[in-house]
């Protein structure tokens, strides 16, 4: 029989990836959303393969919810992907974001325990994780300085499963992804806001894009990449926690330059920096080191940011997806 999968927030870019992935791995795959029955699941339908997967309505925060239907399912992997991910909305949505993403992940630790489950589980945790860094890059071993309520609900919940790992056996495993991108980002996403601003320009456009801060640097990488290393923190023989990134890091500012570039732009013509967009305490520099997943698991990046830059506006322009 087919090993069997759940993927928990399987709406947004990295579950319509990881789908495909697991798909290919001959997995069933299952995920969950708040509401299935209303969510669009425009990722997976971009895809091509929104039908063979297995959808079912789960609240996160709700224990009762989350119990039946892991229990129903009983999969071999879990995948947690939910909670609210915008950093610049969970500083208006504190609450909310602190709810989905901890006591979410709690929820699934808990009836994991709880029920003994023979399972493999996967906590999507973030670079935001470390705040400013006081060296040239970030891994396994640098401390949490997180610098939003993002960043904060994201700690709690790697240092839940960290504990839970050690306490109960549990193969439950984190992996701190730094920023990731594809054509399947939402466009509250600066990148993809970035991208599709640029091509309309390039079209003829006459709009000015304005910015926050694009003086911040950070790690960018492809997140049909990134996935792949999701899939291989589980397949380890042993839960260990892993960095992945692609050890590159670009200030937002160069991320713009090299956009408008690849369409034969001069970003300064065409930027306005609004500073109601910027951050009440912004991460200023992050670039992480993947040396213990080039290591441990044979993972590296096959894309860098050039690549995801022209792989995006070739999806804008296009509309061909990779």
């Amino acid at each position: 029989m087919a090993k069997k999968a759940l993927i928990v927030g399987i709406s947004g870019q990295d579950g319509s990836y990881l789908s495909r992935l697991l798909i290919e791995e001959g997995f069933e795959v299952n995920g969950s959303s708040r509401d299935a029955e209303v969510t669009s699941f425009s990722g997976l339908k971009k895809l091509g393969i929104f039908d063979r997967v297995k959808l079912v309505s789960m609240s996160l925060t709700d224990f009762r919810s989350t119990m039946q239907v892991i229990l129903d399912l009983k999969p071999d992997y879990i995948f947690n992907l939910a909670g609210q991910s915008s950093v610049g909305l969970s500083f208006m949505q504190p609450v909310e974001t602190l709810e989905s993403i901890s006591l979410g992940t709690l929820n699934i630790l808990e009836v994991i325990r709880f029920h003994r489950l023979n399972v493999k589980f996967y906590n999507a945790s973030s670079s935001e994780c470390f705040g400013n860094i006081k060296s040239e890059y970030a891994d396994e071993s640098t401390p949490f300085h997180p610098s939003s309520p993002y960043a904060v609900a994201k700690s709690a919940a790697y240092w839940q499963v960290s504990n839970y790992r050690s306490a109960y056996n549990l193969f439950a495993c984190s992996g701190i992804l730094f920023n990731h991108e594809s054509p399947l980002r939402h466009e509250r996403f600066v990148t993809k806001k970035i991208i599709k601003a640029a091509c309309r320009i390039a079209k003829g456009s006459d709009e000015i894009l304005k910015l926050g801060n694009i003086s911040i640097v950070r790690d960018w990488g492809w997140a049909p990449d990134f996935v792949k290393a999701m899939f291989m923190i589980l397949e380890n023989e042993k839960p260990e926690d892993f960095v992945i990134a692609t050890g590159k890091a670009i200030s937002l500012e160069e991320f713009v330059k090299i956009t408008f570039e690849q369409l034969n732009l001069d970003y300064k013509k065409y930027i306005e920096i609004d500073e109601s967009l910027f951050r009440p305490d912004e991460l200023m520099y992050i670039k992480g080191n993947p040396g213990k997943a080039l290591k441990l698991l044979g993972w590296k990046p096959i894309f860098y940011v050039e690549d995801v830059i022209k792989n995006m506006i070739q999806y804008e322009l296009n509309s061909s997806i990779v």
